[in-house]
């Protein structure tokens, strides 16, 4: 099942220790040795499919998959993850020789009184773009060492220890957005950027859904551009240039991603699904998923 996970449903899913004197600081950070901390209660070693209350940095050795929005990415040796609140994925150990490192920490651990940054506007964590990035072995050893120092940190008594953590996860961030193609790091500037940048925003903080009674806050090319306070055909015009697509395209395929996403992961009948993607009918539903993927959803599920 899709479903928020807190700082607290990790310690206790992973039986973890809460670190001593962590909950005085502001905000919250950890870090943890992979191959020592797969799940303990089961076994397995997968990080189940959801949006989490928290920011992750993981430097994971070893093959795997990983799952984002409907995007497969395999992985032969190493990679670097960043994940945020905002943005579910799904990482699937491929084989037993895992190991690594990853941090968690929230948005308060990094403020902006604190770090400089707001973190939801730095580049390696805007929707719509993949933060998993394939490494070298001089890549992964380089990483490797800034994790190690932070893992060391954390076991010292120093008493601004936590100032000096944010600087190295800072620099784990620097590191990703360096790893990203030049494109990718471009600052919007003019007003048609911004625009679409906030669209992207808005459209992908409307997932996941995560009960069969919740319903998509935004369905329409005119909703998205009522929160957004432009024409509906200022933002179809800017969505088209900068996308090559119109809103409602955009919308009708994200929102597809999301039917085969529930599908897959949930065991909600499709009536509920139907209902929870705004759609008026269950009809209209199945005739919009098979235009776009060749299958009812009945088939796709199977």
């Amino acid at each position: 099942m899709i479903g928020n996970s807190s700082i607290e449903d990790f310690y206790q899913k992973a039986t973890a220790k809460l670190p001593e004197g962590i909950t005085r600081e502001i905000g919250h950070f950890n870090i943890f040795e992979t191959e020592k901390l797969f799940e303990q209660n089961s076994g397995a070693r997968m990080m189940p499919y959801s949006r989490r209350a928290y920011y992750k940095i993981s430097l994971i050795k070893g093959k795997n998959r990983a799952e984002y929005a409907d995007k497969v990415i395999d992985i032969h040796e190493s990679a670097l993850l960043f994940a945020t609140p905002r943005i579910p994925y799904h990482w699937l150990p491929q084989d037993d020789n895992q190991s690594g490192f990853f941090c968690i920490f929230t948005a308060d651990f990094l403020a902006k009184n604190k770090a400089g940054i707001v973190l939801d506007d730095l580049p390696i964590f805007q929707p719509g773009e993949l933060p998993i990035f394939q490494l070298t072995q001089e890549e992964t050893d380089e990483l490797e060492y800034i994790f190690r120092k932070m893992y060391k940190e954390m076991g010292t008594d120093y008493v601004y220890k936590y100032d000096l953590i944010r600087n190295l996860v800072m620099e784990l961030i620097h590191y990703g957005q360096k790893l990203q193609p030049a494109s990718a790091l471009h600052v919007a500037q003019s007003a048609s950027d911004r625009i679409s940048s906030l669209f992207i925003e808005l459209l992908e903080r409307q997932f996941p859904l995560e009960s069969p009674q919740q319903r998509l806050n935004l369905r329409t090319a005119k909703d998205y551009a009522d929160t957004l306070a432009v024409h509906v055909n200022h933002l179809n015009k800017v969505l088209k240039e900068t996308f090559g697509r119109t809103t409602t395209e955009i919308i009708r395929t994200r929102v597809i991603q999301e039917a085969k996403i529930l599908l897959k992961q949930t065991d909600w009948n499709i009536s509920e699904i139907s209902f929870t993607l705004g759609f008026d009918d269950l009809a209209h539903f199945s005739n919009s998923f098979k235009k776009q993927t060749s299958f009812t959803p009945l088939a796709f599920r199977s």
